[in-house]
């Protein structure tokens, strides 16, 4: 069954904090389905589907229906880390073109700057099936992605200064987001000539930490129509993971060389038709191969396709992640696919910031990774049009 169509986004919130103190998660998830049901016009009692991740506390959708008040008939706790809330989009209008549910609430929050977190990757409990084999070399998410970008390099003669661009775009795009951590505007040299972290990325090749969360609704049709919003449909979704392969890993490419193609095919659409790319940008490498993936360039062609403005929106064609992304702007509980949603639906409906809207938006992608590229990861790629 395809979903082309069977659901929209109707509504949609971001909190603006990126330090939570004196807040709990449950809280600041309380705090972003407020937000979502008041932009869309809704009350909690119109919630019948709730969709949440690791993220939330306790024991995830029970610990979240009864704290939030919710009386739902169907639940999901996907759990695939930062491309998750894309899943569950994907998931809700399934279940929405299915009958289950005809309103579903997502939410996406956490704290992991207020509690002294980092992006290091936890060492796992004993059963999990990869510990005695990666464990004993202590990876850390950095040098993970390191990895992933030192091998582009040498297949391809991708530069730090091509993967530089990234940030710039993303700064060139912070500047207008009063709720940005990081609103200065960088430079190529500025990138290059920043602190090493993990060769051969800098440390604003780097995404930020940050609190805070989100949360969209996705509705039937009908309802969607009812709701005096701007309407955002949902065309297509993909879903893929990729892992180590018994070895046999190729670390130039991720999961969105399936989820990808998927999406697309069942939106009936191509990649040159997308106006605005929300891209998960975990670190500047994590872009530059969604993009290849995606299809907006060839398979290493990604270093040319980003440099010289090619995703500041207003310079380039492919504008992207317009309110500075991970890279500037926050990614909250260290899982970046529900700011990515967000913002293709401001995006869509209008209402980004007048000095990054992209003229006549009417097709946007929003494209997740959960994990890391170099392990093991998920790929979630969301299309949405507006109608």
């Amino acid at each position: 069954m395809s979903i082309k169509g069977k659901a929209y986004i109707v509504g949609a919130y971001e909190h603006p904090t990126r330090k939570a103190d004196g807040l709990s998660v449950a809280r600041l998830h309380a705090d972003v389905a407020k937000g979502a049901l008041e932009d869309a016009g809704l009350t909690k009692n119109d919630i019948d589907g709730y969709f949440c991740a690791g993220d939330a506390p306790g024991l995830g959708t029970a610990s979240m229906v009864e704290y939030l008040g919710l009386k739902v008939r169907h639940m999901d706790s996907t759990e695939s880390g930062g491309s998750a809330p894309i899943l569950h989009v994907a998931h809700a209008a399934q279940a929405i073109a299915m009958g289950k549910c005809n309103v579903a609430l997502v939410t996406l929050a956490g704290r992991p700057r207020a509690a002294g977190a980092s992006l290091a990757l936890r060492a796992p409990d004993f059963d999990t099936p990869d510990l005695q084999f990666e464990m004993p070399y202590a990876p850390a998410t950095q040098n993970l992605y390191a990895l992933v970008a030192k091998r582009h390099m040498h297949e391809f003669g991708t530069t730090s200064e091509q993967l530089a661009w990234i940030k710039v775009a993303a700064s060139q795009h912070a500047q207008h987001n009063p709720n940005a951590m990081l609103r200065q505007v960088v430079s190529v040299e500025d990138v290059v000539n920043s602190p090493m972290v993990s060769d051969p990325l800098h440390r604003l090749d780097c995404c930020v930490v940050s609190d805070g969360g989100g949360a969209v609704i996705v509705a039937r049709p009908e309802i969607a129509r009812r709701l005096n919003r701007p309407l955002v449909k949902i065309l297509g979704a993909g879903e893929a993971a990729k892992n180590s392969m018994a070895g046999k890993v190729d670390l130039t490419y991720s999961a969105a060389i399936w989820s990808g193609p998927a999406a697309f095919a069942e939106a009936g659409i191509r990649p040159a038709d997308i106006r605005y790319a929300s891209i998960y940008d975990s670190f500047t490498i994590t872009v530059l191969v969604q993009l290849e993936d995606l299809g907006f360039c060839a398979k290493g062609e990604g270093g040319k396709f980003v440099s010289d403005g090619n995703l500041i929106s207003g310079v380039g064609r492919l504008p992207f992640n317009t309110d500075g992304g991970g890279l500037c702007n926050n990614h909250p509980a260290n899982r970046g696919g529900m700011t990515k949603m967000i913002e293709a639906v401001r995006q869509l409906r209008g209402e980004a910031h007048p000095k990054v809207q992209v003229g006549n938006c009417d097709l946007a992608i929003a494209s997740g990774i959960g994990g890391a590229l170099a392990s093991r990861h998920v790929a979630g790629t969301l299309i949405m049009e507006r109608e």
